[in-house]
């Protein structure tokens, strides 16, 4: 094999890399190896959660009938915060060494003839691009501070009456202190996050995309029933910490609506369906890239097998059945 695709297909990885880890590098709260996760969940989700609470308890807000919703009865803040955000953090470790494993596997199981090991590595190194890429992180940063304030906030957090990030005597949306960090620094920070994982699993698409372009060696009799793609599954179970994260925060923005608003279960039927399909097309949607393979892979594994059956059936038939062999025992 190639050397250096096989070392490509060892280190692969698209969660180390992008100018945001090399920030976290740099403030000590990563190494090279993903390490700190502890230390980086902490530190984060208290940068996000902790400044909210000294604030609105400082103008009065953090509990008392004096806010319409207070900031200790706003559950919709604290599992963002202090659950879905360190979730986000720890699946980066699992989703890196389950990814990292799971590209091997094309070269261990030797899925990627000699030929398209060339090919092979220029995916590895296109999707490593698209992870370091500067202008991607920056976009996203675009997109959070510009469309997320113009439509998102003015749509889903602004509000008429009071709350602990609105100002208690004016109550027309006007932003407290707490509102201001909670605007411009704890929203966008998780915000940043999630799109950033967004951004990853599209390379992670992209990636499979490009190998799916690969004639593979595929085996129709392998034992995983998937020509020894099977390992493919496995990365399914990495992104886990992702999903929860995802229901947390969903059904803490219910759980506001109903203990808050009066609101029932039932009107939010189909935002708890959307997220649900949302995240399974987010986790199972990369792994359709092999179907068409799959497919002729059984095709073709189904006739030539097929003639294999019929040669063999057809000679026990002609020398058990019809020669009756007596001189040989049925079993040896």
């Amino acid at each position: 094999m190639n050397s250096s695709a096989l070392q490509d297909g060892k280190d692969f990885t698209i969660i180390m890399g992008g100018p945001f880890f090399q920030l976290l590098r740099r403030i000590g709260l990563t190494g090279s190896a993903l390490e700190l996760m502890n230390k980086r969940a902490i530190i984060i989700s208290l940068l996000s959660w902790l400044p909210l609470f000294i604030l609105s308890l400082v103008k009065g807000q953090a509990w008392g009938e004096g806010t319409n919703l207070p900031f200790m009865e706003d559950l919709e803040a604290h599992i963002r915060f202090l659950v879905a955000l360190p979730l986000m953090i720890f699946a980066e470790r699992m989703v890196h060494e389950r990814m990292k494993m799971t590209v091997m596997q094309f070269e261990e199981r030797n899925l990627i003839p000699e030929p398209a090991l060339e090919q092979f590595r220029k995916a590895i190194a296109s999707a490593y691009r698209w992870r370091n890429s500067f202008v991607a992180e920056i976009f996203i940063l675009i997109l959070i501070y510009v469309i997320g304030y113009s439509v998102v906030w003015n749509k889903t957090m602004a509000l008429d009456t009071t709350a602990w990030y609105t100002e208690p005597s004016v109550g027309q949306g006007n932003l407290s202190l707490a509102g201001l960090w909670f605007r411009y620094v704890s929203l966008p920070l998780f915000q940043f996050l999630l799109l950033r994982w967004y951004y990853r699993i599209f390379i992670w698409a992209r990636f499979l995309f490009y190998v799916s372009r690969i004639e593979l060696s595929l085996v129709p009799t392998h034992p995983d029933g998937s020509g020894g793609l099977g390992f493919l599954s496995y990365i399914v179970y990495a992104f886990m910490p992702l999903a929860v994260a995802h229901g947390a925060t969903i059904a803490a923005s219910i759980a506001n609506h109903l203990f808050h608003e009066g609101a029932e279960l039932l009107d939010f039927k189909f935002e708890i369906i959307i997220i649900v399909v949302v995240v399974l097309l987010l986790v199972l949607v990369p792994l359709f890239m092999f179907s068409s393979q799959l497919m002729d892979a059984k095709r073709i594994g189904t006739l030539t097998y097929g003639k294999l059956a019929s040669r063999y059936v057809h000679a026990f038939d002609a020398k058990w059945v019809r020669a009756n062999s007596a001189d040989e025992e049925l079993i040896g």
